[in-house]
Parts: structure tokens; C-alpha cells; sequence
């Protein structure tokens, strides 16, 4: 049937259905593509829940698992998308003769929107090939995301020119030496606008940055959350209220600490550290033990060690210290507080002994990560550790002050 016959036939109908002959010539074009329309309806609800659905179905009866996430529902939403739009845009034609303003209108948006969602096709095509291929033991180390990211990135450069093409009705090729002349005026006149947006796309599609994140850049002294993403800027709203405003290629070229993912993780690391005088370390004595024993925790822990077996001839090499103890003790503490996450790592060591004594780190993760109540958690052990210190006949290392300087020349005066 062709595109007379068909309007034709419309026309007749609308006749029979009581219009008059001059309603009936300046609506059945209208009504051809409203039915045109509501049939491409029709085959997107067929494609997506009947055959579509179908094809996942099949794709996951298979062993493989990459076309499991080849055709993620993406894809398929994309290609029921693509192929009504595919059969309108060669129905068009029925509707209006060649030659008919209304004619071109309608092909070249029916043409813009296929570029539209074939664009997002391919995108979503690549976005689920890079996932099969970071899953696949034999490409891990290669740089196939990055490879994907461009490809993106052209995909929609290259849709982009051809919606300027379709709409100006010229030639892509045309677009595109045109654009190749005029590069280098381009290039100097928006030289920060286009380095912004190289930036923000590899900030984005690395995951690098997000509004709501909180960010330290020490170069820029900024220390707050993330408000803004924009092509040019980055707006970093500091713990003082300050606003910092930073260029996205900064952050690309230089380094930033992001700490979303400690706040989306099961714990915020908090490492301090007590530096011990070195001249109240010891051995413990029986009355020291039995003086112990009178701490929390250390009753059962003694006795845990007295009934240890004990390798013949090792007793006086394994003799027990006052800081072995406290170590002891506070590794005992921060197994019975709840703020803090036993599945991760926790646990008290010695650094590197300095001229101000010997450091004995507290090292833990703690399930308050907010600021104010992680430094409240930091400032409860740390309070806890410099009052039980001196159960175990030790002492912090600290210079002498003023008030020490007035109580030693009391002493020599007396």
C-alpha cells in the first residue's frame, strides 16, 4: 500500500465516522500519525515485557555470565527504545508527501531522538562491557576502563555532531571541517572551559568526586564538604564555613584525600599514641602481680598465664614486664568497648623509641565516624590511658614546666 492509498483510506474512514469532506482532508494526516504513534507505543510494550524479557530469560539459563551483564536491563530498555523509533521514522513518510515542511520537521526530530537513545545504546553497551571485562581474571591490570571512557565520551561527541548536522540540515562531514578550521580559535578562547570538562569528566566516570563528599586538599587549604560540581569549579565548603573554590584540574593533576569511602566503610581508623618513660619499665615482682591482680581485666588474664604450660629453662627469659602488661590491659579495653569494630583490626604496639621515651600506639577502628563524636571516642581512651597508667607503676614522658623548675628549687632551698 502506498502513501496516497493509505491517507486515502484514513480519509474514508473519517467520512464514514460523520465527518464532513474538509475535516476529513485536514485531519487524516493527523490521525494516520496519531495511529502511527500509538503503534510504536504497542511494539515498545511488545519488545520490553514479551520479547525482551523472553531474550533475559534465555540469556540467563546459559552458563556464561558475561551476556548476563552484556544485556543488563539498560541495554534492553535502550534497544526497546530504539527499534519503535526505528519504524516511525520510515512511517513518517505515509503521513506527508515528499517535499512537505511538516514532513521534514518530523524526520529530523524523529532522527535527532534516534541518535538520542542510540547514543545511550552504545554507552550503556560499553559501560557493561567494561564490567564484564574487569571481571575476567586475564584483563585485570590493563587499562580497558579507561579505553571504554573515551570511547564514551566519543560516542557522544560524535551523536552530538551529528544533532547539530540533522538539525541544520548539513552534511556531518561538512560540521566537522568546519570545526577542524575554526579548532585552534576554539581552543584559546575556551582553553579553561575545555580543560574544566576533560577534568569533570574523568572526576565523574572514575568516581573520584561527588557532591556531599568530603574532601582534604592541603594545597588549597580545604578541608570540608563538597557543595558544588561545576564545569569550572568545585565549591569545598570547610569545617569554619569558608567556601573553596578549586579548579577541577587541579584535583586531577594534583592529589586530594577523599573520605567517602571511610564514611561508607564499617569503621574510621583512630591511631594515638602515649610516650612512655622508658626508666619505669621493669620487671614485675610478686607483690607488683598480686597488685595487679586488682585491675580490671587483669585477674583472669593472670590466671590465664599461670595456667599456660611453660617450656623448660624459659622462665626467666619470659618473665613478665609492668608494660607488656599494660599492653596487655589496654588490648583488654578496647575489646570491651562498643564503639569500637572487633572485625577490624585493633591493637597496641610500640614505635620507634625517641629521646622523648618509647611510644605505645592505640591503634583501632571505632563505629563513630561523624567528627565530633569520633573525637569524643579518641578523647575517653586517651583520658583513660594517662589515669590507669600509674596502676602500672609507669609514667608518661613529659619535659620539665615551670611548675616542675618552682618544685625543684623548693627542694634545694629546703
Amino acid at each position: 500500500m502506498d502513501d496516497i492509498n493509505l491517507t486515502s483510506w484514513v480519509n474514508d474512514v473519517l467520512l464514514r465516522f460523520g465527518f464532513n469532506s474538509t475535516a476529513a482532508d485536514t485531519s487524516d494526516r493527523y490521525v494516520l500519525l496519531l495511529g502511527m504513534v500509538l503503534l510504536g507505543v504497542l511494539i515498545f510494550f511488545f519488545f520490553k515485557y514479551i520479547v525482551l524479557k523472553l531474550v533475559a530469560k534465555i540469556v540467563e539459563k546459559t552458563e556464561n555470565k558475561w551476556d548476563d551483564m552484556l544485556l543488563s536491563p539498560s541495554v534492553l530498555d535502550s534497544v526497546a527504545m530504539m527499534v519503535p523509533i526505528i519504524i516511525f521514522r520510515f512511517m513518517v513518510p505515509m503521513a506527508f508527501e515528499n517535499g512537505d515542511v511538516r514532513q521534514t520537521i518530523l524526520v529530523r526530530m524523529v532522527t535527532v531522538l534516534m541518535v538520542c537513545v542510540g547514543a545511550r545504546l552504545l554507552n550503556n553497551i560499553f559501560i557493561s562491557m567494561d564490567e564484564v571485562c574487569n571481571g575476567m581474571q586475564r584483563f585485570k591490570g590493563h587499562v580497558l576502563t579507561a579505553i571504554f571512557q573515551i570511547l564514551r565520551v566519543l560516542v557522544f561527541f560524535l551523536a552530538g555532531i551529528i544533532i547539530i548536522a540533522v538539525i541544520m540540515g548539513k552534511s556531518p562531514s561538512t560540521l566537522v571541517a568546519g570545526l577542524g578550521a575554526s579548532a585552534a580559535i576554539l581552543m584559546l578562547v575556551f582553553k579553561d572551559t575545555i580543560v574544566g570538562f576533560v577534568a569533570g569528566v574523568q572526576l565523574s566516570a572514575n568516581k573520584m568526586l561527588r557532591v556531599g563528599d568530603w574532601i582534604t586538599v592541603p594545597k588549597a587549604n580545604a578541608n570540608g564538604v563538597v557543595t558544588a560540581v561545576n564545569l569550572n569549579t568545585v565549591k569545598v565548603r570547610n569545617y569554619d564555613n569558608t567556601i573553596v573554590t578549586i579548579p577541577p584540574y587541579t584535583l586531577v593533576s594534583d592529589s586530594f584525600q577523599n573520605w567517602r569511602f571511610m564514611q561508607e566503610s564499617d569503621g574510621r581508623r583512630l591511631t594515638r599514641s602515649v610516650n612512655i618513660d622508658v626508666t619505669t619499665i621493669r620487671f614485675c615482682t610478686p607483690e607488683m602481680l598480686k597488685r595487679f591482680r586488682k585491675i580490671p581485666f587483669m585477674s583472669n588474664y593472670l590466671d590465664a598465664l599461670d595456667k599456660a604450660p611453660k617450656e623448660a629453662g624459659k622462665e626467666e627469659v619470659n618473665r613478665l614486664t609492668n608494660l607488656g602488661l599494660f599492653r596487655a590491659y589496654l588490648g583488654l579495653y578496647l575489646e570491651s568497648l562498643p564503639v569500637v569494630n572487633k572485625d577490624l583490626l585493633y591493637m597496641i604496639r610500640q614505635l620507634q623509641p625517641t629521646e622523648s621515651g618509647l611510644p605505645l600506639e592505640i591503634y583501632f577502628f571505632t563505629y563513630k565516624k561523624e567528627w565530633k563524636p569520633f573525637e569524643e571516642v579518641s578523647c575517653d581512651v586517651l583520658e583513660h590511658v594517662y589515669a590507669v597508667v600509674h596502676e602500672f607503676d609507669l609514667r608518661i614522658f613529659q619535659k620539665p614546666s615551670g611548675y616542675d623548675m618552682q618544685l625543684l628549687a623548693g627542694m634545694m632551698k629546703n
